[in-house]
Formats: C-alpha cells, structure tokens, sequence
C-alpha cells in the first residue's frame, strides 16, 4: 500500500469495523506513546482500525490505549510487530532512523506523523499551520484568540498541547483549527494542507536529531508544499504575505520583547488573511497574557522578579529572552542537555548587565568553556534548585532572576514543561 493509498478520513466516534472510512488502512502500527502517540492509537481505534501500539519503555502507562483494545507492547523493538501492518504512525519523538521506523522502510510500509493522520482525520476543518524555530506555541495561542476575540469557533492543537488527532469527532465543520507543528512533526507529512500555513522563523536547531540545518530547514518548510496561503518573515526570500518585527500593529502586545512583537505581527497576518478584522485583532493583543514557560513571570519576592524562560530550549530562543530584558539587572541561569548547537553566539551577545550566570545539567562544560573564552565569570551549580537559591540570594530589589536555559530539559527532567514547574516551585518556596 502506498502512502496515497493509506490516506485520509472523515470525522466521526464511535466507529465499528464496518464503518472504517474507506482509506484508512486495516491494521496500523503507533509507535511511540507519549501524548500524540496515544491520541493517535485512541482515535484509529474509535475508527474500527486493529491498532498495535509500541514503546520502547516499559514503564509508559497504557491502561487507557488497553481498554480500547489496542494491542499494546511496552519495552520492546521487535521488527515482527510489524507483521500485517499496513501503516505506520509515528511520535514526533521517535527518531526516523530507530529500529521500527527504518524496518518499516525496508518493507515499503509508508510512515504517518501523528498530524497527518489528524489531518486526514479532520480534513472538512480549515487549519492555521504555524511553524517555526521560536515562537511557535505563543503564536497559536495568540492565533487563538484572536479567532476568539472575531467570534469565530477555534481549537488550538499540535506541537504543545492537545495532539491534532485528539480533535477527532470533536468539532463542528466550520470550527477553525490553529496547529502548532515542529519540524519532527512535518517529517512525515504526504497530504497535510494548510489553508494558512505561517513560518516563524529560522535557525539551527535540534541537529543532534536533524544532522544538518539544511536537512532541518528542509522539514520545516515541508508546511508549504500543498498550501493555499504562505505567511513569511519579510527579508526571507520566499513568496507570501509578508510580516515583521517593525510592521504597524492594531494595537501594542501586551507580552513583553522585540520577539513577541514580531509573533504578533505574524498573527496579525494571518488573522488578516482569513478575513478578520484589526478591532478583533487589536482586542487581543491588548488582552493575551503569553504562554506558560515562555518569559512566564511567575513571581516578584521582595522586589525581585523570578521569570520562566524554560521553553527556551535552544540558543535562538534565549537570546531572545535575555534581549527582553536587557539594560536590567540580570541573574541568569542557563544549561541542560545538549542538541548540537555552538554557545559562542549566545554568550557574545550577553548584555552588561548580567550580575550572575549559573550553569546546570550536561551542557555545563561547553557553556563553561564559551564564557570563558569571553571573558565571563559564571558558577557551576549543577542543578536547578542550587541555581535558584545562589541567583536568588544575590539578587536586590529591581533585578530579574531568568531561566533561559539554551538547551533542552533531557538531562533532567522529562520535559522543558517539568523543568519550569520545578522553577515555579522553588521560587515560590522562597515565599
């Protein structure tokens, strides 16, 4: 069966085997059950179509994808999972060149991202594609409310939240979907069209997955290929309605930094280009306070401001966050686990302003190793509860303690979302 072959579906619950849309293969393989993976798994189940799901740890909870009667296999790889299977669906975390996904190949069984199959799933709905370096998850939510502000029926899904194929059955027609897509995501996409399809912005990241900005930037702009409406970075050579940090807004952002002036100048494009108006637009930038872990004020403690940058898992992102705040007093912690990227840039662009850096995680020495080279004192403190109480107890009235890490979370924590939950709370135990 060929990936056209596999492809797409009507909305629809609570399906039997007979009422199997037409397209959709008889038995498919999920690999990978994190949050997308068991979406996926749940909604080819509601479908009538046999699902075998796989992770290879054997710890991840499967009680909901079992009473479902997907056939489920915790720590395993084996390649005779694949036996029947006309498809495979795969979690944007599972890397392409892994044990089922490079089997599957061999055999010429086509591969699915979680949001093809949610596209295919959902095709009647119109979707807003956002992707992008940075940004990504601030720019749908905006997105959101600005369909919300125009009274216009929006769901937002994709990259960070609620999977795209857990909207399955869920929406009326004429419900707008925001999707949030990471280039893990686009790897996999064969019919996924966009009404609006919007790139951020692009820079180096995840190499330690990608190998080459060449082969990352080629995923990214895979939310092109069959769209109706592109939305750019002005400046960026490519055709479409053009956006930038300095075009003239309906209203000032409430969120604060040059980079989220320029996430709301792209949302204001595509709210414009699918016909809504500048006082919808303007009531939401005036209105929407940001997202959790980017630039997230969680508290100010005795004049002090503690503020949540976890999301900045990459160099480009903490740049930004440090540039939010430059000319202020600035306690930064920075580290975690590394993709890749060279830190020379990131610590030549470090405002004067700086009074403190703490290091913790994997990328301690290679952060080290670039600050020293510039000239910067820094403290290796490990892990994120030392870092919080050393910047804290240097910090004075007026000044910002900032994690902005430049890295990702997998050193130590599960995710960038746990890393600045674990942020939250220690700040608010100096309370």
């Amino acid at each position: 069966m060929t990936a056209a072959e596999a492809g797409g579906a009507a909305t629809g619950t609570d399906r039997t085997s007979a009422d199997r849309p037409p397209r959709l293969p008889r038995r498919v393989l999920v690999v990978g059950l994190a949050r997308s993976g068991q979406a996926a798994a749940l909604a080819l189940a509601r479908h009538g179509v046999e699902v075998v799901a796989v992770d290879r740890d054997p710890s991840v909870d499967t009680g909901r994808l079992a009473a479902a009667g997907v056939e489920v296999h915790a720590g395993t790889e084996e390649d005779r999972l694949l036996d029947g299977v006309e498809l495979i669906v795969k979690s944007p975390g599972v890397p392409g060149e892994s044990v089922l996904p490079a089997a599957a190949r061999s055999r010429g069984i086509p591969i699915w991202s979680e949001v093809e199959l949610g596209y295919r799933l959902l095709e009647g709905n119109p979707i807003v594609g956002v992707t992008g370096t940075n940004g990504k998850t601030t720019t749908s939510e905006l997105l959101g409310a600005v369909f919300r502000a125009a009274g216009r029926p929006v769901e937002v899904a994709g990259n960070v939240g609620r999977p795209l194929t857990g909207l399955d059955g869920t929406l009326s027609p004429e419900t707008w979907i925001v999707c949030e897509l990471s280039s893990f995501q686009l790897e996999d996409v064969h019919e996924l069209s966009c009404d609006v399809a919007v790139l951020l912005n692009l820079e180096p990241d995840h190499l330690d997955r990608h190998g080459t900005f060449e082969a990352y930037q080629d995923a990214k702009l895979r939310i092109f290929e069959r769209a109706r409406t592109r939305v750019v970075p002005r400046g960026s050579g490519l055709e479409g309605i053009e956006f930038s940090a300095d075009d003239e807004l309906p209203a000032e952002p409430l969120i604060r930094g040059a980079h989220n002036r320029e996430n709301a100048a792209a949302a204001t494009a595509t709210a414009r280009a699918v016909g809504i108006d500048d006082a919808a637009i303007a009531e939401a930038l005036r209105t929407f306070p940001g997202v959790e872990h980017r630039l997230e004020l969680v508290a100010e403690i005795d004049g002090v401001r503690y503020v949540n940058d976890s999301k900045a898992t990459n160099t480009a992102a903490a740049r930004r966050g440090i540039a939010a705040y430059r000319g202020e007093p600035l306690h930064l912690i920075l580290g975690g686990s590394l993709k890749g990227e060279s830190f020379e840039e990131l610590v030549a662009d470090l405002p004067d302003t700086i009074r403190s850096i703490d290091l913790i995680g994997d990328a301690t020495d290679e952060l080290a190793a670039a600050l020293e080279r510039a000239d910067h004192t820094y403290r290796r403190s490990g892990d994120l509860a030392t870092a919080v109480e050393r910047a804290a107890n240097d910090a004075s009235l007026g000044d910002v303690v900032l994690l902005s890490p430049a890295c990702a979370s997998f050193d130590q924590f599960r995710n960038f979302e746990e890393r600045g939950d674990a942020f939250r709370r220690l700040v608010e135990a100096r309370r």
